[in-house]
């Protein structure tokens, strides 16, 4: 369970203020560094990795105006729920086998889950911060073990990044400081899952269509090219959230989007930032024809909602075709009185 240096480089991130909105992270800092802290039983540490590489190119969407873009890990079930469940089984089973209690963890624990899977010889913590392995890429999810039995750790493998900063370059925002530091507060992943208020001007245009989450850092990795589709049903993309309409998102009530949703990560964000998020895609659109969603999104009851209407509105109202749409809508009073308010 050694972890090298990881434990006095989070204290370097989160003394930066690195962590943003993420306030959980300075708690229980002591028991992040040191798993002995979290318990004091533990003596080995088995670390698995499911892969979930996806089928088709995380990137695609990107470039379509019309689409919200989902991080391929909230495409499907949410992984921590599947996870735990077969490492409950797979813990029982080592139980068994070797004696000794367990305990097993999934992302929810103060664990430092990336540098426990490179000591175990998973792969390494590539410069954009996650684990890259030889032979899944950058898609893989950790899930960990403990158990009070001591046992001989696997060989570590060489960090196999060389020169390559292809994950570094292509962050629309700029989050990467430096190789193997990243600072959150400027990444879309944090912006659109993890932040809770608005999301600043300077980030909007850069996230695209980026809906929830972002996986360009992994997806340009050139180990990926070893990796190979998830075959597990319960984390292969749904065929709704590959290329989800923005159109139909953006119509969501807070039952139609627990329903979208139910199963899925993406329900812990609530409908009103999650809105936020779609709302900034459609700014991102130019696209007249969202116009009539966003002047109901204008009246809608949340104030982060309408806030981002207005931004989006005027992103689109820029357009020198904005004067089509008002003509061709002069005879629908709603919406011609909700436009004059708001240019008014």
């Amino acid at each position: 369970s050694d972890i090298g240096d990881a434990g006095q480089k989070l204290s370097e991130f989160l003394a930066r203020g690195r962590q943003g909105d993420m306030k959980w992270m300075l708690e229980k800092v002591d028991r992040r560094k040191d798993p002995k802290k979290l318990w004091p039983l533990v003596r080995g540490i088995i670390v698995v990795g499911v892969n979930y590489a996806p089928e088709v190119d995380p990137l695609q969407n990107l470039s379509d105006g019309n689409i919200g873009t989902v991080s391929v890990y909230a495409r499907n079930r949410d992984y921590h729920k599947v996870l735990k469940g077969r490492l409950k089984q797979l813990g029982g089973w080592v139980s068994a086998a070797i004696g000794g209690d367990v305990k097993v963890f999934v992302d929810t624990a103060p664990v430092m889950e990336k540098p426990l899977a490179e000591a175990a010889g998973l792969g390494w913590q590539g410069k954009h911060t996650n684990l890259v392995s030889r032979e899944f890429g950058s898609w893989l999810f950790l899930g960990l073990i403990f158990v009070t039995r001591e046992f001989s750790s696997g060989e570590t493998i060489k960090n196999g990044c060389g020169t390559c900063q292809r994950c570094l370059d292509i962050c629309p925002t700029k989050a990467f400081v430096a190789p193997y530091q990243l600072d959150a507060r400027r990444c879309i992943s944090y912006l659109t899952i993890e932040h809770k208020g608005h999301i600043k001007k300077e980030f909007r245009a850069a996230m695209g269509n980026r809906i929830f989450g972002c996986d360009d850092c992994l997806a340009v990795c050139p180990w990926n090219k070893y990796a190979r589709a998830t075959r597990d049903a319960k984390l292969t993309a749904r065929e709704d959230l590959v290329a989800p309409e923005l159109s139909v998102l953006a119509k969501l009530d807070d039952q139609a989007f627990r329903s979208l949703f139910v199963g899925s990560p993406v329900k812990r964000l609530g409908r009103d930032r999650f809105i936020r998020n779609v709302l900034i895609a459609i700014g991102n659109s130019k696209n007249i024809d969202f116009v009539d969603q966003i002047l109901i999104l204008l009246r809608d009851k949340s104030d982060i909602v309408r806030a981002m209407a207005v931004w989006a509105l005027k992103q689109i109202s820029s357009l020198k075709d904005f004067n089509k749409y008002k003509d061709k809508h002069l005879n629908n009073e709603k919406n011609e009185q909700v436009l004059q308010e708001w240019i008014n």
